[in-house]
């Protein structure tokens, strides 16, 4: 938790100091999305309960969606913070 909050404290420090350079900064918190990696939640995963639960995911192509929308917004747009993730995951937030 100590470094998802670093980062969000970087993201915001670089979304205001790259203003007077044009450099625009967001961060991008991606929930479960189906990669060969997180394959593994749709058999079932520990929970903070102990125990083991399928969990929701998404198509990782909503992912790359978001990415693409983000990184084609004009100069003058800021998107600082988004959180994708599929719809019915336990907890708001990361994977």
């Amino acid at each position: 938790t100590m470094s998802k909050h670093a980062v969000t404290g970087l993201t915001r420090t670089l979304g205001l100091d790259g203003r007077a350079f044009n450099i625009a900064c967001a961060q991008i918190d991606i929930g479960n999305a189906l990669t060969d990696m997180a394959a593994r939640f749709t058999k079932g995963v520990p929970q903070a309960d102990g125990q083991i639960r399928v969990e929701p995911v998404m198509d990782v192509d909503h992912v790359a969606r978001m990415v693409l929308h983000m990184a084609s917004l004009p100069l003058e747009v800021n998107t600082p913070f988004v959180t994708i993730m599929a719809r019915d995951m336990p907890f708001i937030g990361r994977g």
